[in-house]
């Protein structure tokens, strides 16, 4: 047997590591696009091919090889199909990670053999030979990975859902559909959670065949530690799901409400001179700055945006500075022109070559009381490996500023 693993980041060398312990005599190759600048070329010589979420599944050397009786599967598919237990796959724009973590922890506090994996970082079939019966996985599940699954949680999370990665995807419907596959594969028995306001959510609910359980805010009380109304609704779902479970709402109230926040996401970094800076890398696309901004009421904030484009609209962004007490916004990196263009003349903008130019700039102009907003609303690619590099080197220069 001949196997193909496209890419070899964290899921890629999890998948080998599958691989070799599944099929010890099989022929494996690794194809990673740092390595061969034809590495698709000749997909139609294996048996399977394991694709990557960072490779589009509708590449079209890819649906030329399905087309010719090849195998194209995934990490996620070969988990959803084969894990014991019961898995929950959590989905969204933005929000995922928070949600899915606080559902791990709740049931973990409650006592119950719960496993976290996925997009978040660590690979789903390492997972495998660990469960049972009783166990519960809970799955972090972008677009790339749900694309192509045959099978789907039993239950699925679906938070808010607005247009990205359309550098990734051909269309926004297109990124929809590949969302889909998270309830698309449901039966009678299986269980999806959404977000009521969200038109996106609410459709993709509807075409589940499980039972349905919308989460409003009102539903769930809370004195949450992280900052944004979004990160209350992640919280509500999390809450909502763990009662699923049979979960007390004293306990999912314990985890939640000592809760402190994922790192890249709205976290502060520093205080200095009055000035507060805060971290929130994570944010690649312009919703997310949008609500970055809404979770300082009454502040005058200064903003740091920019990266590399990924095909989105900014004009969003131009509503939410004026309306939010935004005086200055400083932007860097491959899109910052496309920002500056989408804003018009809100406010004053300045532009920076770099972030550490940027930080610095941002500082000038702030005063005492004032926010600084690290929110970038693109990509990091272009200067940076990822979103997590970018926040380090913003939490590195912010440390070594002189009041």
């Amino acid at each position: 047997m001949k196997i193909a693993i496209l890419g070899f980041g964290i899921e890629g060398k999890g998948t080998l590591r599958f691989v070799r312990n599944k099929y010890p005599k099989a022929e494996i190759t690794i194809l990673d696009q740092k390595k061969d600048r034809n590495y698709l070329k000749n997909l139609d010589g294996f048996d399977i091919i394991f694709r990557t979420p960072g490779i589009p599944f509708n590449t079209k050397e890819i649906q030329r090889a399905a087309r010719r009786g090849v195998n194209v599967t995934s990490a996620t598919d070969v988990f959803l199909t084969g894990a014991r237990g019961t898995v929950i796959g959590v989905t969204g724009t933005k929000g995922k990670s928070t949600a899915t973590t606080l559902i791990y922890e709740i049931l973990k506090r409650a006592g119950r053999d719960v496993y976290i994996a996925g997009n978040i970082g660590k690979s789903t079939l390492d997972l495998l030979p660990k469960l049972r019966k009783n166990s519960i996985a809970v799955l972090e599940l972008s677009s790339f990975q749900l694309q192509g699954v045959k099978k789907s949680p039993d239950v699925a999370v679906i938070l808010d859902i607005f247009p990205d990665h359309m550098d990734h995807h051909k269309s926004f419907a297109e990124y929809v559909n590949a969302k889909s596959g998270i309830v698309r594969f449901q039966d009678s028995n299986d269980f999806v959670f959404y977000v009521p306001t969200n038109k996106i959510s609410t459709a993709l609910a509807k075409m589940s065949a499980g039972q349905k359980t919308s989460v409003s805010l009102g539903d769930f009380p809370m004195n949450l530690k992280i900052l944004g109304q979004h990160n209350k609704q992640n919280a509500a779902v999390a809450a909502a799901v763990a009662s699923r479970f049979g979960v007390s709402p004293l306990i999912s109230l314990e985890v939640i409400n000592k809760f402190t926040g994922l790192p890249y996401r709205l976290r502060l970094t520093r205080n200095l001179g009055g000035v507060s800076f805060y971290n929130d890398s994570a944010s690649t696309n312009p919703q997310t700055t949008v609500a970055a901004l809404r979770s300082f009421p009454g502040k005058s904030k200064i903003l740091i945006a920019g990266g590399k484009d990924k095909n989105l609209n900014f004009k969003i962004l131009r509503t939410a500075v004026n309306e939010e007490d935004v005086k200055a916004i400083v932007l860097f990196g491959e899109c910052k022109s496309k920002m500056r263009k989408a804003l018009g003349s809100t406010t004053l903008i300045h532009s920076s070559s770099n972030l550490e130019n940027a930080v610095k700039t941002a500082f000038r102009k702030a005063r005492p009381s004032d926010i600084v907003i690290f929110s970038p609303g693109a990509a990091s690619f272009d200067m940076f490996e990822n979103y997590r590099e970018r926040g380090d080197e913003f939490d590195r220069i912010v440390k070594k500023l002189k009041g």
